[in-house]
Parts: structure tokens; C-alpha cells; sequence
């Protein structure tokens, strides 16, 4: 028993315990004295033993024993008496959380873990079994341990949120396994430093998607948390209907009862919707759009087909890859699919002329008619330059602390009122624009893939080894390849497609980004804003106090002057905007004190949020921990398996003594050996 070696001890007339027998506890007389002092009597029988640890005589002489600094620690000492129904407690604690955050279903495999760890070793787990129908493995008990941990991960960040001077929401929607309407609300707010950070705040289950119930759960969740509302100022959304509509939308109604909210749709969804409009808007891209997906799905579908396409990337050297789905609900997936397709575009080929010859597939056939084609290439090669940069500045607007500030570091701005550029967000010097080619017939930039198209086609180690049409329209009405010169094909490409295309993407951006007053506002706060012109920035500067702090146009006029000042002299030297804005909403910082207003609305804008990732991403949490198998989990109990396993601490981390109080917080059947523990004994 090696628990019980720093005190016990065998001889030839029994065991005996050394400190009992060293500081001879008081004892009444009486046939028990001997039990007390000697344990010869008790050999091998463990519940004797423990019965004597538990005893008043020796936890005296143990007390004694510390008091003596006889080299143990109070710890130590007292470890026989308490350790073992706690520590059975915490285990089980740190075994529900390690499954939770692991997203793990913890119902069916809490029990099963217990008896894993008594496998290894983990004898104290014994202590939860009470009796034959107390063993703490229940449905009900474990619901309350989950509880509990959801708690103590929450309370530290809702101190924060009230503690903070500006938080924003994001909110979206979706529905689960159970098609049940979920509604997610994800909080951005300030630290003392002004950095900004991001937590998962509530998931509430909706009778119906309609504005007034979204708004309902929206302040209910908010009085629930006892969050300052009065503090309340970016709204992020998806840009649906329901939460952007201008008479009885969500963010209306909102703006209506919090007058300092400024609503912002998802940026990221609305540049996706501008490239899928572009390529709609266009004819042949459409149908480009579509022959992707059906690729995708031609070698999906099949092993034989896909060996095939793996063999012929072998035999040309390429890389082997897949074709990529094109999927409308993953951001810019046509990039990747269009991306690898542009590398692999002999290979695909190839394994379709091998499907369309050997096995007389008509699928093949046709999708190697449409693909085999000067315009199929010209219009991959477009693309292939076109939407990377598209895709960049998409992850840009993913990440998780962006504001508006990080995108503006990211492009130019054509005015500085805009809170996204519009043509600004094609690059010209890279990409091409319509305005690069005035005549029909230009050669396109040096650098880019449609530079080198011809090049490709003329490879005969690559393109050049496939009949590439000029025209697949006379292919499919049975004529037969008419030759014409490059330079036409050229030129009816430039005309047909690619300008059109670039038009049409440039439109919709334009249209999808409107021009949002009051975020372009805030660039009076900038570096730059001192070699404006003053009645601009007094005009944008009445704008933020019009909106954030109402009836203080004056005060925060005199702290601008101030501030520019500052500037000048070059207190802000080398700074961004975003560094600046940060330095005025540092509450540890003196120009908070210097400069209250300023410092105000630096929070306002550095917290205002211009997507809704984050729900995007508790979504995913979401579907990894309600599966199929636990379509029944609902309620505050998902949230809580979200909230652990969003903001929760590496298990490791976790503060399961705090578990442990809170858990003793209500009568339980399980009993330390200690009887004046205060944790058990309230």
C-alpha cells in the first residue's frame, strides 16, 4: 500500500502506525485504544486502515507531525485524509472536460473513460462509487459537472465584456442535424489595452427565422448576460434579407433601440456574391462555372476514372491532384478548382480522351469537347490570374480580429470615405482590366497566365499534344475545325469574354460594397488626416459624434485640434491608423485620459466588425459536436459544449479546484474522510 508508507510499518507483531505511536494522541479508555495506536490487528484489511487515517487520535498526531517540520508538507500530511474524494471529483471533472473540448460525445463516453483510467491505474475513481445507484456516472450528474465547467469559462469573459468600453455582436443563423433554427451570437470587444478580442457568447434555438423572434433572442440573451447595451456599437451580419432589411430588419430594429449601432454586412459573403454574380452575368463564364463542377464530379464519382486521371499526371510529370468541387456555400471555391485545373490541365486531358476512346464515355466526350477549346483555356487562364488576388483579400476579411483598418492596409483607397475600394480591389499593375485593352488584339501584361497562353498551347510536352479547337461552337453542330488566325481568336475572346467579365465583376463589386459613411469617418483619426482639408475633417468628425456621442461636437472638435498637434510634431511617428486608434483606446495609456472622446470613438470603430466569420466558424463547432448521433443535444447544454470548446482552456489549464467548490456548492452523497472539510460539510 504504498499511499499509506510515509506512516505505516510492518513488523513481526503487526502494523503499526509511526505517528500515533510517536506523539500518542489522548484516547479514552476502552477496547478501541490499541486500534487507534497499533494496527497489528487490522493486517492487510484496507478499510481498517482507513478507518483509522479518518480518526480524530491520528489526524491529532498528523497536525503534530507538521508542527514539528518533521520534513513533510502540510500537503503531504494531510493527504490520506482528503486527497482521495477530491481528487475523484477533479478526475471526473477533468475527464468530462478533456471530452468536451475534444468534441467528444461526453454521455456515452464519460463512463467508459472512468474505467479506462482505473485501468491505469487511477484507484481513487472508486471513492465515486457510493452505493450500487450513486456512482456519478449518471445522465443528470454529468449534465451538471458540463454546467459547471461551462460556467467557470464563461464568467471570467462576461467580466471582461462589461469591464470593456466598446463591444459589437456578430449574428447569424443556420440550421442542425435536428432542423432545428439555430441562432449564433459571437461578441467582439476592447481590452484595457485596447487589443481586440473575440468570444463565443450564446447559441439559442429559434421557433422561426422571421426579424421580430431573431431580435427577441438577441436581447434576451443580452439582458441574460447582463451586457452593457449602452456600450453596444458594430452589428455584423450576414446580409440576408431578414437581418438587413431597411424597414423592419434586424439591424433596423436594433439601430432603433440602440441608436449607437452601426450595422455592417459580411464582407467576405458579399465579395463571394460579386465574383458568383460576375461569372453569372456572363454567358460563357456560367457555362465555364458549370463544366467545373461536373469535371469534379466526373472523376469523383468514379475509382477507375480517377486512376486514370493519377496516371496520366504520372506520365506527364504533373502534380496529382483532384479536381476541386465548386461549391456555392464555400467561399471563393472556384479559386482552388480553378487553381488546380490550370496546373493540371494536360492531365485532365489526357484521362479524358483515354475515357472518351477506350471505354466510349459520351460524358467524357463532351466534357473534352467543351475543354479542348482556345476559349475553354483563354477563359481558365483568366481566372487563374484574376482570383487569387480575390482570394487573398477574401482571407483578409476571414480573419478573426480584422476591422476595417486591416483592409484598408491591405488596398488602395480611391477615397477615403469608401469603406471598401471598388475598382481598387483588382490590382492594375498585375491584373487585367478591360481598360488594359482599348483595341482588340493588345498582348496582355507581361507576368500573368495569359501572357504566356500561347506559349502553353504551342507546348507540345503539355497543351500542344491536344487538338485545341478554335471554335466549339462548330464542333457540336457537326462541322468541322475551322482554322483561324490567333489573333482572331484572340480578339473575339477579349470581346466576348474577358471584358465583359472584368466589367461585370467591377459592377457587382461596386454594387455589393456601398459606401458606408460612417466607417469611412474614422480616417480623421488617421496620420493623414492632418494634411487634409479641415471642413473635411470637421464634417466627418461631426459624423462620429453624431452617432457615438451625441451633443459633444464642440469638446471633440477642440481634442481633434489637439490631437493634430500631436501629430504634427510627430508624436504618432510611423504609425498605422489601426496603431493609433489603439493608443487612443488604451485605457493604461495617457492619451485616453488626454483625449476621453477621441479615445471613445477609437473604440467604437476598432470593435465595429465588417464580417461574420467567427459564426461562420462556431457553425462548424457546432456540426463536429451535434452529429447524427447526438441529434437530441439542444439547448443550454450545446451551448455549453460550444462554449468549452470555443473559449474553453487547454485541459491542462483549466482550474478544476474551482470546479471542485462549485460542485460542493449543493449536498452530494459523497464524503470526504475528513470531517471538518469545509466543502463537504455545507
Amino acid at each position: 500500500m504504498p499511499q499509506f508508507k510515509n506512516w505505516l510499518y510492518l513488523t513481526q507483531h503487526g502494523m503499526f502506525c509511526r505517528i500515533c505511536r510517536q506523539h500518542k494522541p489522548p484516547i479514552k479508555k476502552g477496547p478501541l485504544k490499541r486500534a487507534f495506536i497499533e494496527v497489528g490487528i487490522l493486517v492487510f484489511r484496507k478499510d481498517y486502515i482507513e478507518r483509522h487515517i479518518s480518526s480524530e487520535p491520528h489526524q491529532y498526531s498528523v497536525k503534530h507531525q507538521v508542527s514539528l517540520a518533521s520534513g513533510y508538507s502540510v500537503m503531504q500530511a494531510f493527504e490520506p485524509t482528503v486527497i482521495m474524494e477530491h481528487e475523484a471529483v477533479i478526475g471526473g471533472f477533468k475527464c468530462l472536460y478533456w471530452l468536451v473540448k475534444n468534441e467528444i460525445a461526453h454521455h456515452t463516453n464519460y463512463p467508459k473513460l472512468l474505467s479506462l483510467a482505473q485501468l491505469l491505474g487511477c484507484d481513487y475513481f472508486e471513492k465515486l462509487k457510493v452505493d450500487q445507484r450513486n456512482n456519478y456516472q449518471s445522465h443528470r450528474i454529468v449534465d451538471e459537472m458540463l454546467e459547471i465547467l461551462a460556467e467557470i469559462v464563461e464568467s471570467p469573459i462576461l467580466e471582461e465584456i462589461r469591464s470593456s468600453q466598446a463591444i459589437s455582436l456578430e449574428v447569424d443563423e443556420t440550421t442542425d442535424v435536428s432542423v432545428n433554427r439555430q441562432l449564433d451570437l459571437h461578441v467582439r470587444h476592447l481590452d484595457k489595452e485596447g487589443y481586440v478580442f473575440n468570444h463565443f457568447l450564446d447559441l439559442v434555438t429559434l421557433e422561426d427565422g422571421k426579424a421580430d423572434s431573431v431580435v427577441a433572442a438577441i436581447k434576451s440573451v443580452l439582458q441574460k448576460k447582463d451586457l452593457p447595451v449602452d456600450r453596444l456599437y458594430g452589428l455584423g451580419t450576414d446580409g440576408a434579407a431578414v437581418m438587413t432589411g431597411r424597414l423592419n430588419g434586424v439591424a433596423k430594429q436594433l439601430t432603433d433601440s440602440f441608436p449607437k449601432l452601426v450595422s455592417v454586412a459580411c464582407a467576405a459573403h458579399r465579395l463571394a456574391l460579386a465574383c458568383k454574380d460576375a461569372s453569372n452575368a456572363v454567358r460563357y463564364m456560367a457555362n465555364f462555372r458549370n463544366h467545373l463542377q461536373e469535371l469534379h464530379l466526373f472523376f469523383r464519382n468514379s475509382a477507375n476514372r480517377s486512376a486514370t486521371l493519377s496516371a496520366a499526371a504520372t506520365t506527364l510529370g504533373l502534380n496529382d491532384l483532384k479536381v476541386k468541387e465548386v461549391k456555392d456555400t464555400r467561399w471563393l471555391s472556384q479559386h482552388l478548382a480553378v487553381q488546380n485545373l490550370q496546373r493540371n490541365l494536360p492531365a485532365v486531358l489526357a484521362a479524358l480522351a483515354e475515357e472518351a476512346s477506350t471505354r466510349k464515355c459520351p460524358v467524357a466526350k463532351g466534357l473534352y469537347t467543351f475543354c479542348a477549346t482556345y476559349r475553354f483555356v483563354a477563359a481558365l487562364y483568366l481566372q487563374a490570374d484574376v482570383l487569387p488576388h480575390i482570394a487573398m483579400l477574401s482571407k483578409v476579411f476571414q480573419r478573426a480580429d480584422v476591422n476595417f483598418l486591416h483592409i484598408k492596409e491591405q488596398v488602395d483607397y480611391k477615397e477615403m470615405h469608401l469603406m471598401l475600394p471598388v475598382i481598387c480591389i483588382i490590382d492594375p499593375i498585375i491584373l487585367l482590366s478591360f481598360s488594359t485593352f482599348p483595341q482588340a488584339g493588345e498582348t496582355p501584361l507581361p507576368g500573368t497566365f495569359l501572357a504566356r497562353l500561347h506559349q502553353d498551347l504551342d507546348n507540345p510536352g503539355g497543351l500542344g499534344a491536344f487538338s485545341i479547337a478554335g471554335e466549339e461552337e462548330r464542333i457540336r453542330r457537326g462541322h468541322g475545325i475551322l482554322e483561324r488566325p490567333r489573333e482572331d481568336m484572340w480578339a473575339r475572346f477579349v470581346r466576348d469574354v474577358l471584358k465583359p467579365y472584368i466589367c461585370s465583376l467591377e459592377s457587382n463589386i461596386e454594387s455589393r460594397f456601398q459606401h458606408i459613411e460612417v466607417l469611412g469617418a474614422f480616417s480623421v483619426l488617421g496620420p493623414k488626416a492632418v494634411t487634409s482639408n479641415d471642413v473635411t475633417n470637421i464634417s466627418m468628425l461631426q459624423t462620429l459624434a453624431n452617432k457615438f456621442i451625441p451633443g459633444q461636437d464642440a469638446t471633440v472638435i477642440q481634442e481633434l485640434t489637439s490631437y493634430k498637434q500631436h501629430v504634427l510634431e510627430g508624436t504618432f511617428k510611423d504609425k498605422t491608423q489601426a496603431e493609433i486608434m489603439q493608443l487612443l483606446a488604451s485605457e493604461k495609456d495617457e492619451w485616453a485620459e488626454i483625449y476621453p472622446n477621441l479615445s471613445l470613438l477609437s473604440s467604437a470603430g476598432l470593435v465595429i466588425p465588417v464580417s461574420s466569420v467567427n459564426c461562420e466558424r462556431d457553425f462548424s463547432t457546432m456540426n463536429r459536436v451535434k452529429t447524427d448521433m447526438r441529434n437530441r443535444l439542444k439547448g443550454e447544454h450545446l451551448a455549453a459544449c460550444m462554449r468549452i470548446a470555443v473559449s474553453g482552456p487547454a485541459p491542462e489549464a483549466f482550474p478544476y479546484t474551482q470546479a471542485l467548490e462549485l460542485f460542493f456548492n449543493k449536498p452530494r452523497r459523497i464524503k470526504c474522510s475528513d470531517k471538518q472539510c469545509h466543502l463537504c460539510t455545507k
